[in-house]
């Protein structure tokens, strides 16, 4: 890979990566499951990136087997976060 389109690629995963980390240390207990619930579009963001990577255009082998690996991971995320915020607001309705 060109040194000139990694760098790039690198600083912008460490950036997100420490302001990920930060912002949800920063969040109080009771709000981490409806921010998970919100995360959810993040990860289908996520599925869309990994199914171009997994496309036919000229990308390496390795490439479309990470991007399969990335679309299974983030399709298990969106339906677990989905699933927990079923289940989080059948808790509130009245019985």
């Amino acid at each position: 890979m060109d040194l000139n389109i990694f760098l790039p690629l690198l600083y912008i995963l460490v950036l997100g990566t420490f302001l990920g980390f930060e912002l949800i240390s920063k969040v109080p207990p009771t709000l981490h499951t409806p921010l998970m619930s919100a995360s959810n579009a993040i990860s289908g963001i996520t599925i869309v990136g990994a199914i171009l990577a997994c496309n036919e255009m000229g990308y390496t082998n390795l490439s479309k087997w990470l991007g399969l690996a990335a679309m299974v991971l983030a399709t298990i995320n969106v339906v677990g976060g989905y699933a927990v915020s079923d289940r989080m607001l059948k808790m509130f309705k009245k019985k």
